[in-house]
Order: C-alpha cells, then sequence, then structure tokens
C-alpha cells in the first residue's frame, strides 16, 4: 500500500533540504519518500539530484536506472540517468542515454495530437 500524502511531504522536506545545502539529508528523505511510494517520480529524480549533490555519484547512477525502469518512456529519466553518468565519467553510456532521451522526446512530439503544441 502506499501513502503519497507521506511521500508528498518528505519529498516537499527532501526539496527544503536540497535549498538548504544538505544534500545528504535530502537523500534520506527523498528515500523515505520512496519508501512511502514507490512510483513518487518527483521523489526519485530529487534523491538523484541529492546523491550527485553529495559526491555519492555511483548510487546517483543506480537511482537514476531505477527511475528509467519505472517510467521507461520519460525522456527526463534517460536525461537524469546521462547527467548521472557522466558525472560519474561513464561518457560513452552518457551518450547513449542522452540519445534515448532524445529519441523519446521525438517520439512524444509526434504522438501528440494534430495543433497541440508541444512543451519539450
Amino acid at each position: 500500500m502506499t501513502d503519497s500524502h507521506t511521500a508528498d511531504a518528505h519529498s516537499q522536506r527532501g526539496l527544503d533540504l536540497l535549498a538548504a545545502g544538505s544534500p545528504a539529508r535530502a537523500a534520506q528523505a527523498f528515500r523515505a519518500a520512496i519508501a512511502a511510494d514507490p512510483a513518487h517520480v518527483e521523489a526519485h529524480h530529487g534523491l538523484i539530484r541529492a546523491l550527485r549533490d553529495a559526491g555519492q555519484v555511483n548510487q546517483a547512477v543506480g537511482a537514476a536506472m531505477a527511475l528509467t525502469v519505472l517510467t521507461p518512456g520519460d525522456p527526463l529519466a534517460h536525461t537524469a540517468l546521462s547527467i548521472a553518468l557522466k558525472q560519474a565519467g561513464h561518457i560513452e553510456q552518457a551518450e547513449a542515454a542522452a540519445a534515448r532521451a532524445r529519441i523519446l522526446e521525438w517520439k512524444q512530439q509526434l504522438e501528440s495530437p494534430p495543433g497541440e503544441e508541444s512543451l519539450l
């Protein structure tokens, strides 16, 4: 059972901690949000950012990979993976993840109803 209200509260705390310059504590808050609601996409993105900011780039890569599994069609998830991989020094894999993100963005644009402006 998921608790989206609790997840939202932990995620907001994580954002506040990131803004305050406490990425390690923010990562704990984002992990608590994910524990409350494993599908809380914003908490996953926050965790990736907090881990990167804390210098835990290998953990950030793992968190980003988990997000791409959770949301395989989301270009932002693949972009987050690309950034984490690049920061970890895995340039070739980072470029592949960035290419995947671009392909997913194009696919979304092609699938948009005619006349609808894309925000991408």
